[in-house]
């Protein structure tokens, strides 16, 4: 019943970041519901790999090696996805990343790279989608990925921050100015689940500290910091995915569904060890957090 209440069989879904990691999982959730793909991503390997996997579901699949940087790439993309299927319904942005830094250590060049691989060609993405969309007339839908830092002050990842929260406004703005069309704008944001970007974003001398730490330690931390205790996987973004993909969500338009186990809800309330939920350490977790003070 719900597989018939999705109607996503048949349809085609574009994927920029699709590859690899989150990416890969919302691929091949798509592919399972009968999704036939078509998948950008600068990882060549992961590209192969995630292809070879739809295609052993029974799904068609076009796969893309290129980099959101290049505004070519993009539209060579759209162009080929355009020649190898009649049809596109589905359009998932998923693409980003960034590497800390401090604000005034960065340069324009880095400024420009940052906004344009998290915001620019999310722009480029959905213009030249639209015209594959409109070829039919049963309308679309449109799912951007953003992050948390889009909705707090993230120091040391400011532009990044930046450039993600304009998603937020774009999902708003097209949200409406589509409806009349059939296309739906929605996003997802995750927070802490488990991928190479972000593990890659961090600096160097944190990432060899989070290696050196035993993983029952990191999973204390993070039982600490996301209400429902762990990390929200890839799979569970991806089922977010299918959701806004399909007639499941078809009068959902133009809002952002957090995939986080709650911590864009807890906003800051973390639970200290020994103190129980606060905003900062108290008490008995001061205690704990600074021994001998």
């Amino acid at each position: 019943m719900l597989d018939e209440k999705a109607n996503l069989n048949g349809k085609v879904a574009a994927l920029l970041g699709g590859g690899g990691g989150i990416g890969a999982a919302a691929t091949l959730g798509l592919a399972r519901m009968g999704v036939d793909i078509a998948v950008f991503d600068k990882d060549g390997a992961a590209l192969a790999e995630t292809k070879a996997a739809v295609e052993a579901l029974g799904r068609r699949c076009l796969a893309f090696e290129g980099d959101v940087l290049s505004s070519d790439n993009v539209r060579d993309f759209y162009a080929e996805t355009g020649a190898a299927f009649d049809r596109l319904d589905i359009v998932v942005n998923v693409a980003g990343g960034v590497r800390q830094r401090d604000f005034l250590t960065g340069t324009d060049e880095q400024d420009a790279e940052d906004i344009r691989r998290n915001f620019g060609y999310v722009i480029q993405s959905i213009r030249l989608a639209v015209p594959l969309i409109e070829r039919r007339t049963t309308g679309g839908s449109i799912i951007n990925f953003t992050t948390i830092e889009a909705y707090r002050g993230a120091a040391t990842f400011s532009v990044y921050a930046g450039a993600k929260a304009a998603n937020a406004n774009l999902r708003r703005a097209l949200a409406v100015e589509f409806a009349r069309r059939n296309i739906r704008v929605n996003e997802i944001t995750p927070d802490t689940t488990p991928s190479n970007g972000n593990a890659n974003a961090l600096l160097p001398e944190l990432t060899a500290v989070m290696m050196e730490t035993p993983p029952e330690v990191i999973e204390k931390a993070m039982a600490m910091y996301i209400p429902r205790g762990t990390a929200a996987t890839p799979d569970d973004l991806a089922d977010t995915v299918v959701f806004l993909a399909s007639d499941l969500s078809r009068s959902i338009t133009g809002v952002n569904i957090n995939v986080d186990g709650g911590t864009s809800a807890a906003s800051g309330f973390i639970d200290w060890p020994g103190g129980g939920y606060c905003p900062a350490p108290l008490g008995d977790s001061i205690k704990l957090l600074f021994p001998g003070h």
